[in-house]
């Protein structure tokens, strides 16, 4: 059986990134996020750390009883090959590695080095950059309903404290 890997920033963890976690389980029983740490400053694009990252998806595991997952962080790296080996290296090195990702040129890079990958197809609605720029601009009511439970109150005790 694969090992499914979610590499991705999760600048927040949202409801689509929710609904992969929970096909991988059902489809596999298994699940490593990946949280990629670009080395961005913090700002409109970057507003959450690792760490918040971090507590947002563990809370939003918990709250959906979902167990099985595991988190890793993976420090980004000086080129793409380095950094598809940081992510398999983060993920356990396991014997299949399945990628999840959305993005093209994520799923390029994994299959350049023979890693199997399936396309995430994106949730209407829901758009990590539109979700930043609504949290940055203090619009709780157009973000608050894409952020799944758990991950939610993570993200609004840091809103609060900002």
């Amino acid at each position: 059986m694969p090992t499914c890997i979610f590499p991705g920033r999760f600048q927040p963890f949202h409801e689509g990134h929710m609904l992969v976690v929970q096909g991988m389980m059902k489809i596999h029983g298994n699940a490593v996020i990946a949280i990629c740490d670009g080395k961005s400053e913090h700002g409109a694009d970057t507003p959450f750390t690792v760490a918040q990252r971090h507590e947002m998806i563990s809370a939003a595991l918990l709250a959906a009883d979902i167990t099985e997952a595991t988190i890793v962080d993976v420090i980004d790296k000086p080129s793409d090959e380095q950094w598809v080996d940081a992510v398999i290296d983060a993920a356990g090195s396991p014997r299949e590695p399945l990628v999840w990702s959305g993005r093209e040129e994520i799923r390029a890079m994994f299959e350049e080095k023979k890693i199997e990958t399936k396309k995430i197809v994106p949730v209407p609605g829901i758009d990590g950059a539109a979700i930043r720029s609504a949290i940055v601009a203090g619009k709780v009511d157009e973000w608050r309903k894409k952020i799944p439970a758990g991950a939610l109150d993570v993200v609004m005790e840091i809103t609060r404290l900002s």
